[in-house]
């Protein structure tokens, strides 16, 4: 499905359509779907009822590419909220952010600055920030701003970072992040890259997700397997059994809204699973990207269309 995967990525920069469907009605109602609701409010309901489920949740407010710091600070600020709610209601619950939210195209310095508060936040609170990972003009970047945060003693331990599978580069990154024992999250990875870095068939995708799966569960440290990918869950669980990795040694993230029976059957099972709960008016890039992941999400929105 390469060339449906193109369509929605090419659609998640269509300012016009973002523009309607993020006013629209029928807009919002359909991303439901993928996303919490609005408010700060709706996803910390949404997070309640996650966790009486038995498992985790990240919170996300969506939003990427502020053009001001004025907004930036706001973004920052809805985080701070989140903390302190996540902390006074004692959710199973943590917070995932973009540095292109934090300002980083107007200031990588900027940017840092408002991480660095989050996470000092983060663990006097007891909690964690997960640094999302963009495109990859961004991965260096945000990488050494990961490991400049989490060399700080006030900061140790409450960050973490996203790395994508279909980077050729993934490798010799995790290699790194285990060395300097920072929490990484593996995802395949929702953005278009060019085949000079980026792995184009989806097997080779596949297949290097494994391989860094194993790379990470072999590892002391707690990590996330992020997929909805049974062959992947598989192949995760086949390793961890081979290796005495107990299930409470890492978890399987998994997106709010999609594949909610396989959710609830690894719970039954015994791992730990940690949903990833998006939230706020900025929600078409994310949707968009959602449907370029999985094509069995656009079948799904066509089947329960006049639903809505």
């Amino acid at each position: 499905m390469p060339i449906l995967r193109s369509f929605f990525i090419a659609l998640s920069h269509n300012r016009l359509l973002r523009r309607f469907g993020e006013r629209s009605r029928m807009g919002n109602r359909l991303s439901s779907r993928f996303v919490a609701g609005m408010e700060i409010g709706d996803a910390l309901r949404v997070a309640e009822a996650v966790n009486k489920q038995g498992m985790a949740v990240t919170l996300d407010s969506l939003g990427e590419s502020v053009t001001t710091e004025t907004e930036a600070l706001a973004a920052a600020m809805v985080y701070h909220r989140l903390l302190d709610a996540i902390a006074e209601r004692k959710l199973n619950a943590h917070i995932s952010v973009k540095l292109t939210q934090m300002g980083m195209s107007l200031s990588p310095a900027l940017a840092e600055g408002f991480v660095e508060n989050l996470a000092r936040h983060a663990k006097v609170k007891g909690s964690f920030v997960r640094i999302d990972m963009e495109d990859s003009s961004l991965t260096q970047a945000t990488l050494d701003m990961v490991r400049r945060l989490h060399a700080k003693p006030e900061v140790h331990g409450a960050i973490g970072v996203v790395i994508q599978a279909y980077l050729y580069r993934s490798q010799t990154d995790i290699e790194q992040l285990l060395d300097g024992g920072i929490r990484v999250r593996l995802c395949k990875g929702a953005y278009k890259e060019p085949a000079e870095v980026a792995f184009p068939r989806k097997a080779d995708v596949d297949a290097n997700y494994v391989r860094l799966s194993c790379l990470l569960l072999a590892s002391p440290l707690f990590h996330g397997l992020a997929t909805h990918d049974e062959a992947m869950i598989a192949a995760a669980k086949s390793f961890a059994s081979q290796h005495g990795i107990g299930p409470s040694r890492f978890e399987f993230q998994m997106l709010f809204g999609v594949r909610r029976d396989l959710q609830r059957k690894l719970v039954r099972e015994g791992y730990n699973v940690r949903v990833y709960v998006p939230f706020g008016n900025d929600w078409y890039p994310y949707f968009m990207r959602r449907l370029a992941e999985r094509p069995a999400n656009v079948l799904f929105l066509a089947k329960n269309f006049f639903r809505f």
